[in-house]
């Protein structure tokens, strides 16, 4: 995963463009549209998604349709992946504390 991912990541409106990729391609215009930001700002973000991998581009006669690539965010969610089981054993040790304590009652 590259160093920059999670960089990429932090930027709000980037991740509400892939929140909004995440449901249908869309070209620029229809971000501008949905997320209501200016459409030199949105072309800036998909650039930069775009060079991170999280974003390709096609070109549908006269728009630029983006969609999410999947790659990107499967490495964030492999590099993730040993923190939720460290969560999942903190959850099952909680849950099995509380049931010890209603048993008690």
């Amino acid at each position: 995963m590259p160093t920059d991912t999670f960089a990429v990541l932090a930027e709000p409106t980037r991740r509400r463009i892939l929140d909004q990729l995440r449901t249908s391609d869309a070209s620029v215009g229809e971000l501008v549209r949905t997320l209501t930001v200016t459409q030199p700002a949105v072309s800036k973000h998909l650039r930069v998604l775009r060079d991170a991998g999280f974003v390709t581009c096609r070109i549908a006669a006269q728009h630029r349709i983006y969609r999410i690539e999947p790659g990107p965010l499967r490495d964030v969610d492999d590099w993730l992946a040993p923190y939720r089981r460290l969560w999942a054993r903190h959850l099952d040790a909680l849950e099995r504390h509380l049931d010890h304590q209603e048993d008690e009652r």
